[in-house]
């Protein structure tokens, strides 16, 4: 239940090491007293080759959400560049790491790039760059694709000045990713050629290259005159701060405790700003799960802002809200964004990096309509030229959506900062878990039966698969680990990974992607749309599906889930701290921060923590008068909850007529919270009552949260669901509330998924019931109960009601100023 740094305002660390005691503090302050940046290379600009080639060969438009050679390039590129690379000679070398300097005008460029192959022929030298595809290669014309000379002609010029060679050959290798077929280009470039080309992609890229540097002189110096943007630091605040600039130093990671009001957001944010003055870091993540937390975000950078800062920040808003369209399909004959978008990407990117250091997601979209281009490609795009990205756990964490094309050397000098980090447990569960859905292979096999045999057959042998699975198991036959019956249907859990399945659904992938390269232009029907929209979505979760398999390990389970004549075969990501670790690999430094990050032993082990990382928890900073606590002793167990109906209402009822005031209370469930509030309704009200509904929109949700206004003369009970919307990340001060009441414990409720969990942790040594129930429950306590105080001048009522609140355990987990007699 607690931990070795519960109650602790100071950083732990490795055994053997010294203690911090204020070593973190003053490491900070001397960085806050520096007035000089100390960047690591004032004069150069280092890139990769493919980042040079693209940015000057970047043209034409955007294509359907299917990228032709997506797959090749995810599962088969590098199967394909080793089965090029083994049949060349002994004295041939094979991804050849190639780096050289150049200096153009007074501009020095760090250019570095892996060369596929550098052969021995009887002419000379040859550079060997491999590409794959799924595509014709007859469509393959020698000058079809200019981006690939350029990538070669980069390496051929690194390797030829660097061996003082008059000349290199050059070849381009096109595999067809299906057949195995191979296509040549070959050419013989000069010295003198090769010069001029290479000239070539760096005069494109100067403008860029020139803009950058003088942007960093700026801000290097601005970090270096920043101080902390308040008058002074609230009780722990500098404290945290120290701990996450000595945590960036060492290069670790760090587990952070910290209460709401402490201003969490400036305390990681602003020494993280300073270490990259220092030249400890050049970037920083900002990452959240909700638009709340990015806005305090974007707040703070603008606090530092006014107070001299120059710092560019970039906000990528999910493409489903920032597209300019009604139907987000990313295709030229669809969308004039789409179309032309590479044509004029550059022109937009200069203008947006140059007009604004805070690009929010407004600014993002005046730039992309002015220029027209695709505003969340813009966006990914300025990501990449910022010094920090506020975006979501995704980009980061989730191998379908993450930023790809940061080198090595930079995620080596990037800071993940990420924010109410309680709740990317869950998050990477779904992000390295995969399902596949029987009835969407039954529809592809009949809507392509005539029209695309092949692939017909593909979807049919897959919807065969789940046949013979549901056979089994209906028979009592699947060898499984655990298994129900009942009114949801049957379920079979397995902890072998459905080989036969995986292999069917990869040999379906093959067969879908040569369709959906071969689709051009627009449908001819709405019928023919929906058919290609339903091969996408199912393209995309196969190719999920293939790709989980490969982590499949004692982590994980496979399970068959079967009802009302659907079937749906998940893949389910039960521990995702190896996969966290394996993500967030390379990275500078990472600081995990929440109020609820609680026991900090367990989301330490969770969220992918080693022996070596810090952790700290950081004290209250209001005062216990503040805050009243209340606990009332009734079961709210499910058995009892039918029972605590009409006390639960009268409670309530109670509360609000005797402390006039603005209350949220929250339950466990949608049902509990209805039948209390159909008893409470009865009576005779003191006030306005509002309840919470079932996939509120935006709008509905604003006006439930508009209504708590300060309190006047009429009283507001707002009934609303533990973990639910309304329970994290909204911010009701002062007067706009003056209670909480939580109701339960907030376990979640027993499932076959939970007790899966349950039995995992159980054979892992843990406790597992805390960890599938009593920790993620309590975290929603916490989470409710912390809507009340949130600044120093707030005052109100808490109200605990069940009876485990006195319980050693449960209490064990509740915050020092919760604590009650």
């Amino acid at each position: 239940m607690s931990d070795p740094a519960d109650n602790k305002g100071i950083l732990t660390r490795p055994e053997g090491e010294p203690a911090a005691g204020t070593e973190q503090e003053e490491s900070l302050r001397a960085a806050e007293d520096s007035n000089a940046a100390q960047p690591a290379n004032p004069d150069a600009v280092r890139l990769s080759v493919r980042q040079l080639a693209e940015y000057a060969h970047r043209s034409g438009s955007i294509i359907s959400g299917f990228s032709v050679g997506a797959m090749a390039q995810l599962n088969e590129g590098a199967r394909i560049h080793r089965m090029v690379q083994e049949t060349y000679a002994e004295s041939d070398q094979k991804e050849v790491h190639l780096t050289a300097f150049f200096c153009r005008g007074d501009i020095t460029y760090s250019l570095e790039g892996r060369c596929d192959g550098l052969l021995t022929t009887p002419d000379g030298m040859m550079i060997d760059e491999i590409k794959s595809t799924v595509g014709d290669l007859a469509a393959i014309e020698e000058n079809t694709y200019p981006v690939h000379w350029a990538q070669a002609a980069c390496y051929a010029y690194m390797y030829a000045i660097r061996q003082n060679l008059p000349g290199i050959k050059l070849r381009l290798t096109y595999v067809q990713a299906h057949t195995g077929e191979q296509k040549h280009f070959m050419r013989q470039m000069d010295i003198a050629a090769l010069t001029a080309l290479v000239d070539g992609l760096f005069a494109t890229y100067e403008p860029f290259a020139r803009m950058q540097l003088q942007y960093e002189k700026e801000r290097d110096a601005s970090i270096g005159e920043l101080l902390f943007p308040y008058p002074g630091y609230r009780p722990g605040q500098r404290k945290l701060a120290g701990a996450v600039y000595k945590a960036i130093t060492d290069g670790r990671k760090l587990f952070v405790r910290a209460p709401t009001g402490i201003g969490k957001t400036i305390s990681t944010l602003f020494p993280s700003v300073k270490a990259i003055g220092a030249g400890l870091s050049s970037r920083l993540f900002y990452l959240t799960a909700r638009t709340t937390t990015r806005t305090a975000a974007e707040e703070a950078f603008g606090l530092m802002e006014k107070r001299g800062l120059r710092f560019r920040t970039v906000t990528i808003t999910a493409k489903e809200k920032i597209c300019f369209k009604d139907e987000v399909v990313c295709s030229p004959d669809k969308c004039e964004y789409a179309e032309g978008h590479f044509d004029r990407i550059n022109e937009a990117m200069l203008e947006l990096l140059s007009t604004d250091n805070r690009i929010t997601r407004e600014e993002v979209e005046r730039c992309a309509r002015k220029h027209r281009v695709c505003p969340f490609e813009l966006s990914l795009d300025a990501a990449y030229a910022a010094d920090a990205v506020i975006c979501d756990y995704n980009y980061v964490f989730d191998p379908r959506i993450s930023l790809k094309r940061q080198l090595e050397e930079q995620k080596r000098k990037t800071v993940l900062l990420v924010d109410e980090a309680h709740n990317l447990v869950d998050r990477a569960r779904s992000m390295y878990s995969a399902e596949l859905d029987k009835r969407a292979f039954l529809q592809l096999k009949r809507a392509y039966k005539k029209r695309n045999p092949g692939l017909s057959a593909a979807a049919s042998a897959v919807n065969g698969d789940f046949i013979a699975r549901r056979k089994a198991l209906e028979a009592g036959k699947a060898a499984a680990d655990g298994f129900d019956e009942g009114q949801a249907g049957l379920r079979s859990v397995r902890k072998e990974l459905p080989e036969e399945l995986v292999e069917l659904s990869a040999a379906f992938l093959l067969e879908a992607e040569k369709e959906l390269a071969g689709q051009a232009g627009a449908p001819s029907s709405s019928e023919e749309a929906e058919e290609r929209n339903l091969l996408l979505d199912t393209f995309f979760a196969a190719q999920n599906f293939v790709r989980t398999a490969e982590w499949f390990d004692e982590r994980y389970v496979a399970h068959l889930e079967i009802s009302s004549g659907a079937a749906v075969h998940k893949l389910s990501c039960l521990d995702p701290s190896f996969l966290l670790r394996q993500m967030g690999k390379g990275y500078r430094s990472h600081v995990f921060f929440s109020a609820t990050l609680s026991p900090l032993g367990y989301y330490t082990d969770m969220l992918g923590g080693e022996r070596e990382d810090y952790s700290i928890a950081v004290p209250s900073p209001f005062h216990r008068e503040q805050l009243e606590v209340i606990v009332k002793p009734l079961s709210t167990r499910y058995r009892d909850r039918e029972a605590a109906v009409e006390p639960l209402a009268e409670l309530i009822h109670r509360l609000a007529e005797e402390r006039p005031g603005n209350y949220l209370v929250f339950f466990p469930s949608y049902a509990f919270m209805t039948g209390v509030y159909e008893v409470f309704a009865q009576r005779e009200t003191p006030g306005r009552v509002l309840v919470q509904q079932v996939n509120m929109s935006e709008e509905e949700r604003e006006e439930f949260l508009g209504a708590f206004q300060d309190h006047g003369k009429e009283t507001l009970v707002g009934f609303a669901v533990m973990g639910g919307i309304f329970s994290e990340g909204i911010d009701l001060k002062g007067d706009r509330l003056t209670g909480v009441v939580v109701v339960g414990v907030g376990l979640p409720q027993v499932g076959p998924e939970r007790e899966i969990l349950r039995r995992y942790f159980d054979e892992s040594g843990k406790n597992g019931f805390d960890y599938a129930y009593v920790y993620p429950g309590m975290n929603k306590v916490l989470q409710a109960g912390g809507r009340l105080i949130r600044t120093e001048e707030d005052r109100g009522v808490l109200v605990l009601v069940d009876d485990r609140f006195r319980e050693p355990k449960y209490r064990a987990l509740l915050p020092a100023e919760w604590q009650t007699e």
